[in-house]
This record gives structure tokens, C-alpha cells and sequence, in this order.
């Protein structure tokens, strides 16, 4: 079974992502045998909050060269948690297994929608043996968002039956956001629609605060509004000209944002950058920020 299209990418996707060159294959390659021949020697050695985690979609070039050696890099930095993209042909056992083994464990998983309609039961029960708490909506496809807001009222709809039947089970649904909800449609934006038609009990939010930014929505605004909505965070940060920038080192007022955290109920706070040129960098730097945000 493929694990990797079926609970991470989608197919076209993850064949992009796969086709790696030589000349790249062998520098990551390189990357992750360093970090699995010392390990914790990238470790920031100053506390270790159990609740910064790292959204896995960020190594996706390593994971697809070694998926262990990534997760022992991951672990060597000093993360606890990890959010998953799809486990890249492994089994979720064989997945649970390699995470108990450096120490880690997975909160959450990004669970293409479609899966949700075709396999719920299978999407419940490998969130179950991999030791998930939350599946997460990641994403709509530009069929998937259609046109008006009767688009994102059906999928309240959905989101309300998807998440009593993870409730039953013990799970949570949660759903992730972009910019693009953020478009008004018919006089609303879908973003509220979904805030406000699916029972808060039924699905928390993972707020991606990059993109709440790139939005031009204010965070603080929504935590007041939907006190203890918001679960899991995405913290990814943004250059002067709007692209991704590492943790700490943007313009996004991350401090204030922390400083809410209480009120927004976030239990998981998860590094993200979707593009970088240094990976190890990228995600030292994650860890160390929000290490040094959740302390203050």
C-alpha cells in the first residue's frame, strides 16, 4: 500500500517530490548520514518544551532519501514532536516504530480531504496505531474550493460527521488554513464559515500564522473571537517581501502572538517553512525560537 499518496501528497505531487537528481540525492544523502553518526550534537541543550514540534512536509527532499536517519536528525536537534505528510511507503506500525525508537511522537497528521470521503475508517485507524491525537485538513485543491461560499457550507456539513466519528474513537479533527479562505465569497469568508458551522467540540483549527499574516488577518483578533479554538499552530515566518523566512528572523510579531497563546488553547506549536535552501538551519533555528517564545 502506499502510505505516502495516500496520507501525504498527492500522487502527482509526490512524484515531483521523489524525482530527485543525483547531484541533490547525494547532498542530502550526506546531510543525514553526518546527523545519524552524532547524534544530539545538534541539539540546543537549554530546555525542551514537549509541545514545539516540526512539521515533517519541511524535510520531505530527506525523507524521501531515508526516512529513519531524517527522523534521527529531527530528534538530534532536540524536537519531541513531529506532524506528519505521509510516511513514504512505510507501514504505520513500521512508522510508530521509528518514532519510538528516537524518542518522538506524532500529535497530528496532514490528511488529504478526499481520504476523509473514501477511507474514514482507514484514516481513523492508521491515526490510532501511528499514536496521532489530531488529523488535520491540510489543504483544498483549486477543484476541491469551487465558487461561492456553498462550497466551504458543505464542507462544514462534512467536517461535522468527519469529526464525530474521530470523537467516537478518542481522535480530533482539526483543520489548517491558507490564504485563500480569507477570499470573500457571497458577502463571508469561508474562513468564519467554518468557524462557525462546525461544532467547536467536532474540529479545533491549526492556525498557520505565515499565512494568516500573508492574509492580512490578525491572529489576536480571531483567539478573541474563538477563544480556545485553536489547538495547533503552524509557526512560520516571513521575509520583508513576503516569502518564508526561518523562525525569529521575519516580521511576523510572533511575541504578541505567544503571548496569546493561553487564550487561543494552542496544545501544539509546529516549525514549518515550506521552502528553504538549508534545512538543518532552517529547522535549528525553528527549534530555538520557539523554545525561547514559549518560555517567556
Amino acid at each position: 500500500m502506499n502510505h505516502q499518496n495516500i496520507y501525504g501528497l498527492n500522487p502527482s505531487e509526490s512524484q515531483t517530490e521523489l524525482a530527485l537528481d543525483r547531484r541533490r540525492f547525494m547532498k542530502l544523502s550526506s546531510i543525514i548520514l553526518g546527523a545519524s553518526l552524532l547524534p544530539g550534537s545538534l541539539a540546543f541543550a537549554a530546555d525542551k518544551p514537549s509541545a514545539v514540534g516540526l512539521q515533517l512536509y519541511t524535510l520531505r527532499d530527506m525523507m524521501a532519501v531515508s526516512v529513519p536517519a531524517t527522523l534521527k536528525l529531527v530528534s538530534a536537534v532536540g524536537y519531541k514532536e513531529v506532524e506528519t505528510a505521509g510516511y513514504f511507503e512505510y507501514s504505520p506500525r513500521e512508522f510508530r516504530k521509528m518514532l519510538d525508537g528516537e524518542g518522538l511522537t506524532s500529535p497530528s497528521a496532514h490528511i488529504r480531504l478526499d481520504l476523509f470521503d473514501k477511507s474514514l475508517n482507514q484514516v481513523i485507524d492508521t491515526a490510532k496505531e501511528v499514536g496521532h491525537e489530531y488529523v488535520v485538513i491540510p489543504y483544498l485543491t483549486v477543484e476541491q474550493r469551487g465558487s461561492g461560499i456553498n462550497v466551504y457550507k458543505k464542507l462544514a456539513e462534512n467536517c461535522n460527521v468527519y469529526g464525530e466519528a474521530c470523537k467516537k474513537v478518542g481522535l480530533k479533527l482539526a483543520y489548517h488554513n491558507h490564504d485563500f479562505e480569507f477570499e470573500m465569497r457571497d458577502g463571508q469568508l469561508p474562513y468564519d464559515v467554518l468557524l462557525q458551522d462546525v461544532d467547536a467540540d467536532l474540529m479545533a483549527m491549526e492556525m498557520d500564522l505565515y499565512w494568516m499574516v500573508k492574509a492580512k488577518q490578525d491572529p489576536l483578533a480571531y483567539f478573541k473571537r474563538h477563544p480556545g479554538r485553536f489547538k495547533l499552530w503552524h509557526v512560520k515566518d516571513m521575509d520583508k517581501q513576503g516569502a518564508f523566512a526561518d523562525v525569529g528572523t521575519g516580521i511576523i510579531d510572533f511575541p504578541a502572538i505567544f503571548a496569546h497563546a493561553k487564550q487561543a488553547g494552542v496544545e501544539h506549536k509546529v516549525v514549518e517553512r515550506d521552502m528553504t535552501d538549508n534545512i538543518v538551519k532552517t529547522i535549528q533555528q525553528g527549534y530555538k525560537a520557539v523554545s525561547a517564545l514559549s518560555k517567556a
